[in-house]
C-alpha cells in the first residue's frame, strides 16, 4: 500500500468545489493585489488566533524578515535562533544585517534551550526568536524570564503552529509579533506562497503594512524603504475557505498521531510527546531511533514515505559554516537528533488502513 509523505490533492479533492467559488470571484473581480479578498483573510485570521492585528505578506520568510525589521532589529544587532529549524528563521535575521546567534534546543520538545540561549547572550543580543517547531505551542515561560532580564524583543517563529495554543492563548494570540507561514504544506497552506505576521501593538502592525509594500501608505508616496511582499487576492480566498476546516483538519492529524505513539509505546522507536488538548496541531510526527537511515531505507521499501526535518543544525549548514560559525560538538543535542529523527506521514486525510500500514511496518522493523 502506498503511503504518501503529504497528499494535497486529496484535501483539494474534498474543498474542490468551495475554492473553485472562491478563485473564480476573485478571477470575475479582476483585483488580483490587496484589497476585500486579502483585508477579509486578515480579519479572520487575526479573530482565529485572538489578535488585535493581522498582516498578510508573501511568505514565511517574508513575515520573519519584515517583523525584524518592524522590531528595529538591524546590522550590528544579535538574535537568539534555535539551531533545529527550516533556514528561514536564521536567514530572515541575516537578512536584515543582524547576527544569528544559535542555540541548542530541549531533547524532548525539540524546542530552543532556554539555559542554552543564556550562555551565548552578549552585550549585542537584541531580540530571541523561539519557534513552535512541528505544530507544538512551546512553553514561552522562561523565554519570557530571560527575555524581561535581558530586554529582549521576543519574535515567534509560528511557521508550523496554526491552530494551537497554550493556557487559553492561541499562538498568535500573546500581543508580540508572531510570524506564520502559509506555505502549501503548511496545515493552512496556500496554492502558493504566503505569510502574515500578528501583533497587539498598532505601530508594529503599520510598519509592517508599509514595509510589505514598498514604504508606501499611498501610491506613488514612500516614507521608507521596504519591499514587495504582498500576499496575492487568490492566496488570500483560498486561505479564507481552508481556515473553516483547520480545527477539523488539525483534530485528525492529533488522532493519528495518537495512533502512532500508542502503537510505538515501548518499542525501540521513541515517538513525540501528544501535548495537552489543543498544544500540537502535528504538522510534523517526528520520532526518534538510532537506526533512522535504516528505518527510513525499509519504509521506503515498504512504499511509505517519511521525511527529515531536518536533516542538518543551521549552525553546521555549508551557509553558515562559511561565515566561520562553530563546528560539530558545538550544540550536541541538536546534532544527535538530527541523526535520529525522521518524519512519519501526517496528515488530516490519511485513511485507517494506510495508518495501519505505516504502524504495522513500524513494529516489523
Amino acid at each position: 500500500m502506498r503511503v504518501p509523505f503529504l497528499d494535497l490533492k486529496a484535501q483539494y479533492v474534498s474543498i474542490k468545489e468551495e475554492i473553485q467559488e472562491a478563485v473564480e470571484a476573485v478571477l470575475e473581480s479582476c483585483h488580483f493585489v490587496g484589497g476585500e479578498w486579502v483585508e477579509r483573510f486578515e480579519d479572520e485570521f487575526a479573530r482565529f488566533v485572538g489578535a488585535k492585528y493581522a498582516v498578510s505578506v508573501g511568505s514565511g520568510t517574508a513575515a520573519l524578515e519584515l517583523a525584524l525589521k518592524a522590531a528595529g532589529i538591524g546590522p550590528d544587532d544579535e538574535v537568539i535562533v534555535p539551531t533545529n529549524s527550516f533556514f528561514a528563521t536564521a536567514e530572515a535575521v541575516s537578512n536584515v544585517g543582524a547576527r544569528p546567534v544559535f542555540a541548542d534546543v530541549d531533547p524532548a520538545t525539540f524546542h530552543l534551550d532556554v539555559a542554552s540561549a543564556e550562555r551565548v547572550l552578549t552585550p549585542k543580543t537584541r531580540a530571541i526568536i523561539p519557534v513552535h517547531l512541528y505544530g507544538r505551542a512551546a512553553d514561552l515561560t522562561e523565554v519570557e524570564r530571560l527575555a524581561a532580564e535581558h530586554h529582549l524583543e521576543i519574535i515567534e517563529d509560528a511557521a508550523q503552529a496554526h491552530g494551537v495554543g497554550r493556557g487559553g492563548v492561541k499562538v498568535g494570540g500573546s500581543g508580540r509579533l508572531t510570524c506564520f507561514s502559509f506555505y502549501p504544506g503548511k496545515n493552512l497552506g496556500a496554492y502558493g506562497e504566503g505569510g502574515a505576521v500578528t501583533s497587539n501593538d498598532p505601530r508594529h502592525a503599520e510598519a509592517i503594512r508599509l514595509l510589505r509594500e514598498h514604504g508606501s501608505p499611498v501610491k506613488y508616496q514612500h516614507v521608507m524603504v521596504g519591499t514587495n511582499a504582498r500576499l496575492d487576492a487568490i492566496q488570500a480566498a483560498v486561505l479564507s475557505i481552508k481556515l473553516r476546516h483547520l480545527d477539523r483538519w488539525n483534530d485528525l492529524r492529533v488522532q493519528h498521531a495518537r495512533a502512532y505513539a500508542e502503537a510505538l509505546a515501548g518499542s525501540a522507536i521513541c515517538p513525540p510527546a501528544l501535548g495537552a488538548d489543543g498544544e500540537h496541531n502535528f504538522h510534523l510526527f517526528v520520532a526518534r531511533t538510532p537506526k533512522r537511515n535504516a528505518l527510513k531505507t525499509f519504509l521506503h521499501e515498504r512504499e511509505i514515505d517519511t521525511g527529515i526535518h531536518y536533516p542538518v543544525p543551521l549552525h553546521l549548514t555549508e551557509a553558515y559554516q562559511a561565515l566561520g560559525y562553530p563546528g560539530r560538538g558545538s550544540l550536541p543535542v541538536a546534532e544527535r537528533l538530527a541523526d535520529q529523527i525522521l518524519s512519519l506521514p501526517m496528515y488530516a486525510e490519511l485513511s485507517e488502513e494506510q495508518v495501519e500500514h505505516v504502524i504495522r511496518c513500524l513494529l516489523d522493523f
